[in-house]
């Protein structure tokens, strides 16, 4: 198998042929619409304005409260110690991983 890569890519180098297309290629990617980055970019605001929709009325805002409520209110009751520094280093990372996130979106 190997073998025969080796001799594909031998013949390959030796017979290859470079075509001067005295700049078409770069024409014809210059004239092709750019709808898609419009679509892409409606789509996407389409998407989060429903996203946040959605979070306000389901009382997303509640819900997380609540949870991190319970959460913490469990980790004092097993007996850990919630360090005030850990905590802030936990949000200011979990902030940057979402922060990242959205903007991968865009």
């Amino acid at each position: 198998m190997e073998n025969d890569d080796t001799l594909i890519e031998k013949f390959f180098a030796s017979n290859r042929q470079e075509i001067a297309d005295s700049g078409f290629t770069r024409r014809v990617m210059r004239r092709l619409p750019d709808h898609s980055s419009l679509l892409a970019r409606v789509w996407t605001v389409c998407c989060c304005a429903l996203a946040v929709v959605l979070f306000v009325s389901l009382n997303g805002i509640e819900l997380i409260g609540n949870t991190l409520r319970e959460t913490f209110h469990g980790m004092l009751e097993s007996g850990a110690q919630a360090d005030p520094q850990s905590l802030v280093i936990a949000g200011v990372v979990l902030l940057y991983l979402l922060y990242r996130k959205i903007a991968s979106l865009a």
